[in-house]
């Protein structure tokens, strides 16, 4: 299958959000992908209740908010689900390249040992270096590129391996065993869209009481925020969000592959929400963009319901910044 040209994706852009009632070539082009992927949303070009269920079910496969509607995050994620391993050259890119192939390929090269980065099928400089090292080892010609060759002996390799382990999950435990204890050493940044200013510096100052470095950082794009994080070298990220009911707490998690301590932070979030009458439910492991992007344990935290939140925001900073305290003293969940 051929990548989609920049055509596609423009005018695609260009017509997002699509949502039930819609209709038109880029719903028609939509429902045609879905097809592909195994779902029936319908072809005739007319966002229907049969393309909204479809999409929703193709966002919970994907890790997305089930919402029924194709944003850009949703678009993104139907054009990287039509990739297949094989059906292209993979190497490092500028921009780099996207989709279920690479994510296959990592969990192919972590499961030998190599380790890739996160599961996050993007192909970046981790996945560049694991594939090398493979190559090297495998007694390739050492080019970066994942090419008919290299496919034919990841698959014979790997047809010696019973269950992929995630290489980058165990390094993520094994730096979060091994690092500090407590916030004094850490670099924390909250984040936030907007909206949401006053919360995010009250808990930064908490956060710098207890003795973290912390930083603010807003922008309306999920991944210029990452790329800001990723930069600093921060050790957590706490991305709040606002909206109506329900509250919910997320960290990264893409098939097999979770990040330990996200999940951590969240379920001491939940926790500490509940405490206060937020009423979150369970964590939940998504692939949210930024929660995708940032290379340090992330959570994004949507609080609800709005009134709540802006009649009370000291009870939810306190909830917050507790939450962060007791995560920096045990960063990963006790073992049993």
């Amino acid at each position: 299958m051929s990548s989609p040209s920049p055509d596609d994706r423009l005018w695609a852009s260009q017509d997002l959000p699509l949502r039930d009632g819609d209709h038109g070539e880029a719903v028609r082009d939509l429902q045609r992908r879905l097809v592909s992927l195994g779902l029936t949303p319908g072809l005739d070009g007319t966002f229907c209740e049969h393309t909204v269920t479809a999409v929703a079910a193709f966002q919970a496969s994907r890790g997305l908010l089930d919402s029924g509607i194709c944003d850009q995050a949703t678009w993104n994620a139907v054009i990287e689900a039509g990739h297949r391993l094989g059906d292209r050259l993979l190497y490092l890119s500028r921009p780099m390249l996207r989709g279920e192939d690479v994510t296959a390929l990592q969990r192919r090269l972590g499961g030998l040992g190599f380790d890739a980065g996160r599961v996050d099928g993007i192909f970046g400089p981790d996945t560049d270096a694991a594939l090398r090292e493979f190559q090297r080892n495998a007694g390739l010609s050492v080019d970066g590129v994942c090419g008919p060759t290299t496919l034919m002996d990841l698959e014979r390799f790997a047809n010696r391996i019973s269950e992929p382990a995630a290489v980058a999950g165990v390094r993520e435990r094994e730096k979060l065993r091994s690092g500090p204890r407590g916030l004094d050493q850490r670099t924390v940044v909250i984040a936030h869209a907007g909206g949401l200013d006053a919360i995010a510096h009250a808990a930064a100052r908490a956060l710098s009481d207890t003795g973290a470095e912390t930083v603010v950082l807003q922008h309306h794009d999920p991944s210029a925020l990452a790329d800001q994080a990723n930069t600093l070298r921060c050790d957590l990220l706490v991305d709040l969000e606002v909206g109506d009911p329900p509250c919910w707490c997320a960290f990264y998690q893409s098939g097999d592959f979770e990040s330990s301590g996200g999940r951590r932070l969240a379920e001491l979030l939940t926790s500490a929400l509940a405490d206060i009458g937020l009423n979150p439910g369970p964590s939940r492991g998504l692939r949210l963009t930024l929660l995708r992007e940032t290379r340090m344990p992330a959570v994004v935290v949507h609080l609800g319901p709005v009134d709540r939140v802006v009649t009370d925001p000291t009870s939810i900073t306190e909830a917050c910044t507790r939450a962060v305290a007791d995560w920096a003293r045990e960063p990963l969940a006790p073992e049993h």
